[in-house]
């Protein structure tokens, strides 16, 4: 969908809760008091009322927009702002664009979203063969503080980086290894033990995994299929773990080039935000539909 069509198909708030009813209903609908599936929709109250035990739930319930006295057009412009740009859009920009006065609102509305996008994400493991290695992303400190130098250094925020490598082959017989699904993990140590959950957490058990020889790395073998280990150098860079380095490098030229400075405790959301978009680099107009359905999902 472009802007165009988005003008189109959402003139108006009626419409953006037809659509997000549809979206609520494709995701399922379900009473909170007897888990019964079967409602009444209520038009007059934007509600579904329980057909066995007269419970209601209204549109926003257990939602992203949970809680939100927004109208639903400023949601659907927002997240239509967000998946229209390919590298992102700041919170004053969506403030201006939306001719909104207060900036913190506005703020808080992206995060809600992104947080839609990671929790979209998080419902996939990555599968078969796995680039996994960390990336040091800068973050915003007082100018008074005290900096060190070097690796770890005070500014910067540990991100644990993993990428799908699918091995294919070409016309000629070669073969190669295209990018498949991304994640990266805001880490807050170098301890082995949280590598070990990030892996419980995001791969697949039959999956093998390709690292450098980090001592953080020494039990990834129990949680997977196979781990592969090489010596850091630049060919393990561009060739054992392509896709991982070039995800980083994109992803702080994206960040740097939209938000200039992220405080540590923000850098998740944005990143889950660069790894939705990137994750569904393929779907061109259908961006903007997938993110509305991750919105109205309810995540347990």
């Amino acid at each position: 969908m472009n802007i165009l069509r988005f003008v189109e198909e959402f003139p108006d708030e009626q419409s953006c809760i037809i659509h997000f009813k549809t979206c609520r209903e494709k995701e399922g609908v379900f009473c909170e008091k007897c888990n019964s599936s079967n409602h009444y929709w209520l038009q007059n109250k934007l509600q579904w009322e329980c057909k066995s035990c007269k419970f209601r739930t209204t549109l926003r319930c257990g939602t992203i927009m949970h809680g939100s006295n927004l109208k639903f057009r400023i949601w659907y412009l927002a997240m239509a702002f967000m998946s229209f740009s390919k590298k992102g859009i700041s919170a004053k920009e969506l403030q201006r664009q939306l001719s909104y006065k207060r900036y913190d609102t506005i703020w808080l509305l992206m995060h809600k979203i992104r947080g839609a996008m990671g929790k979209r994400d998080d419902l996939y493991s990555l599968k078969d063969m796995i680039e996994f290695d960390e990336g040091y992303f800068e973050k915003a400190t007082s100018e008074r503080v005290k900096l060190k130098r070097g690796r770890g250094s005070q500014p910067q925020k540990n991100v644990a980086v993993m990428a799908e490598s699918i091995p294919l082959t070409n016309e000629n017989g070669n073969n190669y290894r295209h990018p498949g699904y991304f994640k990266m993990k805001v880490l807050t140590s170098h301890l082995k033990s949280e590598i070990n959950q990030v892996v419980q957490d995001n791969f697949d058990q039959a999956s093998i995994v390709f690292s450098d020889k980090s001592t953080s790395y020494v039990n990834i073998s129990n949680f997977v299929e196979a781990h592969l280990t090489q010596k850091s150098d630049k060919s393990t860079t561009k060739e054992t773990l392509k896709w991982v380095h070039i995800a980083i490098s994109n992803a702080k030229r994206t960040l740097l080039g939209v938000y200039h400075k992220i405080k540590g405790k923000y850098l998740q959301a944005y990143l889950d935000e660069f790894c939705y978009k990137l994750n569904r680099r393929y779907f061109g107009e259908r961006l903007f539909d997938r993110l509305t359905l991750a919105v109205a999902k309810i995540y347990r």
